[in-house]
């Protein structure tokens, strides 16, 4: 029988995860919640996409977590003639040496922020594929492996708007959550103003946290233990994304995976050595709608995939983390 008595997660872990989200903070006004999901998925080892509107903070969001890090940066404004060899590199011929060398793309980052990443085309988008799901790069028949820790946080903006194009499904799943930073309120915005009204904030903004710091995080999170009732929670809520009637294309089996890693970073942020159901299903929405094809019905009735999951939350049993028989759902 599992028990939980065991030590938390060490408290100068913690600490350091406190220290950047505090730090990220100071730069994004009133969206603590927002904040907090961007550095779960970075100590779940994830990738971070952030939809919304022009001008409510996606590229800040990025640059205050990227400048909160003492990691190497790059950013990529992605426009419709970037080339796929502009992200991953390219092989120039050396005349003196006679011989190819490799020139390291954009990619070749710790942190890399993918600006408007659905203004290029799909080709070019498909460029982070390798690189993403498998931290490596191969071009021209050698493969490159890339820094420790490493994460993408992408940028886009509603494809309802000009000049923009849908991200493909292999795209969008390796993406372990999608946010979205809505309008600040109006107290938020009042703050915002004398902050940002002289200068921006990132100018003040120092690295609080090492890279061998962060790397030290993941490893207290891969050791977070999931219960085998809270591993069948979630693969019974991925599971029924598949069979919905209102969607033509459920979460795949990396989603269930991308559910678990994030919620054993949930229970990390909270001090805790396992992980909850109530982990598992604060994370669901932010984790499995964004890879969701809804159909053409439900489009109709304007039912996008976040109220499926929703849906699919409150008729969902939950179990009871300590082996008891399941409960009854709770909601979300």
């Amino acid at each position: 029988m599992t028990t939980y008595d065991e030590p938390a997660v060490p408290s100068d872990l913690t600490a350091t995860a406190e220290r950047v989200r505090a730090a990220v903070e100071t730069v994004i006004e009133g969206k603590p919640e927002v904040v907090r999901l961007t550095l779960t998925v970075l100590l779940a080892e994830g990738h971070l996409l952030i939809e919304d509107v022009p001008g409510v903070g996606k590229t800040m969001l990025a640059k205050a977590l990227a400048r909160s890090l003492d990691c190497s940066v790059r950013r990529i404004q992605f426009t419709p003639d970037l080339l796929p060899s502009d992200i991953t590199g390219v092989s120039v011929f050396d005349q003196q040496r006679r011989d190819f060398e490799f020139k390291p793309g954009a990619v070749f980052a710790q942190f890399v922020i993918g600006d408007e990443i659905n203004r290029a085309s799909p080709k070019t988008q498909s460029a982070l594929l390798e690189s993403m799901e498998e931290r490596q790069v191969t071009v021209d028949g050698r493969t490159y492996e890339l820094p420790s820790p490493f994460m993408v946080v992408a940028t886009q903006n509603p494809v309802e708007m000009e000049g923009t194009y849908p991200l493909p499904e292999a795209q969008r799943d390796r993406f372990m959550a999608r946010v979205s930073i809505g309008y600040p309120g109006p107290e938020a915005e009042l703050r915002m103003l004398d902050t940002h009204g002289a200068r921006s904030p990132l100018d003040d903004l120092r690295p609080v946290a090492h890279a061998h710091e962060i790397v030290k995080l993941v490893e207290a999170v891969r050791t977070v233990h999931v219960a085998e009732p809270v591993r069948r929670y979630a693969v019974d809520l991925v599971a029924a994304t598949r069979q919905h009637p209102e969607l033509r294309l459920g979460a795949s089996p990396r989603a269930t995976l991308h559910l678990l890693r994030a919620a054993r970073a949930t229970a990390a942020l909270a001090g805790r050595d396992f992980a909850l159901p109530d982990d598992v299903q604060s994370l669901a929405v932010a984790v499995l709608a964004h890879r969701l094809l809804p159909t053409a019905q439900a489009q109709l009735s304007r039912r996008g995939p976040e109220q499926v999951v929703l849906d699919i939350l409150r008729h969902t049993p939950v179990p009871d983390p300590y082996g008891r028989p399941s409960a009854a759902p709770r909601r979300p």
